[in-house]
């Protein structure tokens, strides 16, 4: 059973620091159990709902899932900022991808936040569906992942072999909120972490809870616990193969719910160490937490996914308008590189005809011809890039991830009831 074990910290600070921070003396850090096998009593309310909220994420893979895979990962840009020097940093969608096409074409005018943040979201990407397609994962995984995430920062990489804890001082353990287990415990630990997510004990939705909970309960790194932790409620849903493509901004409804997040973490350590019927309901009440906290995210990618069979519309219609005047026939084949082009820019709203030609596999006059003709249809905007070269970009997609992205920063997931609480891109503009 879970439990709290007394140590020892003794100061070799003598001074620089506030006194109350030179100080020595006991302190307690948490010896949390074995998740591999455990006996977890899930309520049955919290059961059927986890079964609601996990159907209701599976119909989100269905018609249009690419379309909302492709710009949902603007969404989760929090999970691809690798350095705390730009956390809380809000490039526009736009800048982002204009970033992420930088990576393979010249683009000038990105800024550096930008450029960091698109090259992040590549390399999260790559790790994440790394860790999906794995048979089974090891510890060296999770590793790998968080040295992808703190690609600049060697100093921090591997598992910790030192003390650490959240709260309080930078320089004492002595009144932390909460100090995780000592590093000589953390292999053993991760190892049974692992040895849960490789299983399905639990339904997928609880299983995601437990690993996060108890993740952020080791702390098993000095920095990029919470990025990694993040990925892994995307990694555990993907290989339970409720997201097929990982795109649930789960992460992002817990940031602001944050009180009744710190709330739920707090419950599920400190309940776990009396092992009691009251320990019991608390941990419910962490599942219960995340659950709820799917279901927001469930409904608010639904909602996008929604915007964008809306846009796909309006887009066919000024297209067949277009084509109607001009005197084409109002729909293009479904073959011709302008059709594929509509099918593709949910997924990549900023591209060039360089770009396109590969991406269609078509000829660079066929791919400008299509770029031209949304352009001419009200579909897309120019963009000079380069000298000579230009970004077409679908700007009512950005605009869609921007709206999404301030939404999910609202405590009522909705700015006309209240405003977002943490930075995000300013609304477009009309």
């Amino acid at each position: 059973m879970a439990t709290w074990e007394e140590a020892h910290w003794q100061s070799s600070l003598d001074s620089g620091v506030p006194k109350v921070d030179r100080r020595s003396g006991t302190y307690h850090r948490y010896v949390p159990d074995s998740i591999d096998g455990l006996g977890l009593a899930v309520d049955g309310e919290v059961s059927r709902r986890a079964n609601q909220v996990e159907r209701r994420i599976r119909a989100l893979n269905g018609s249009g899932a690419e379309g909302l895979a492709g710009i949902a990962r603007f969404l989760l840009r929090s999970e691809a900022i690798a350095s705390s020097r730009i956390e809380g940093i809000a490039p526009s969608a736009q800048q982002v991808a204009l970033a992420e096409l930088g990576q393979s074409e010249t683009v000038r005018g990105i800024s550096e936040q930008a450029q960091l943040v698109a090259n992040n979201m590549t390399i999260v990407r790559r790790a994440t569906t790394d860790l999906v397609a794995a048979d089974s994962l090891t510890v060296d995984h999770i590793v790998e992942l968080q040295r992808s995430l703190l690609p600049d920062e060697p100093q921090h990489h591997g598992l910790r072999t030192v003390q650490n804890w959240i709260g309080s001082s930078s320089w004492s353990p002595i009144g932390a909120a909460f100090v995780p287990p000592a590093p000589e415990r953390v292999p053993t630990l991760m190892t049974d972490l692992v040895d849960y997510l490789n299983g399905a004990a639990h339904a997928p939705l609880i299983q995601a809870a437990v690993i996060h909970a108890q993740f952020e309960t080791i702390h098993p790194f000095t920095d990029g616990n919470g990025r990694v932790g993040r990925a892994l409620i995307h990694t555990v849903l993907a290989r339970r193969g409720i997201m097929d493509n990982a795109v649930l901004p789960i992460s992002l409804v817990l940031a602001t719910l944050r009180d009744r997040y710190v709330t739920g973490l707090t419950a599920f350590r400190h309940a776990a160490a009396s092992g009691s019927a009251e320990a019991n309901a608390a941990i419910n009440d962490w599942l219960r937490t995340f659950v709820d906290a799917a279901a927001i995210a469930a409904e608010q990618s639904g909602n996008l996914g929604s915007s964008i069979e809306e846009l796909r519309d309006t887009w066919a219609e000024r297209v067949t308008a277009h084509r109607t005047a001009a005197g084409l026939r109002p729909v293009p084949r479904t073959d011709s590189a302008t059709a594929r082009l509509l099918h593709l820019l949910p997924e990549a709203p900023v591209v060039t005809a360089t770009t396109l030609a590969r991406i269609l596999g078509v000829s660079y006059p066929a791919a400008s011809s299509a770029l031209d003709e949304l352009k001419q249809a009200g579909v897309l905007v120019t963009r000079s890039i380069e000298r000579g070269a230009k970004a077409y970009i679908a700007r009512e997609v950005l605009d869609l991830v921007t709206l999404s992205e301030r939404s999910l920063a609202s405590t009522q997931f909705d700015t006309r009831a209240t405003p977002p609480i943490r930075a995000v891109p300013a609304r477009p503009q009309p």
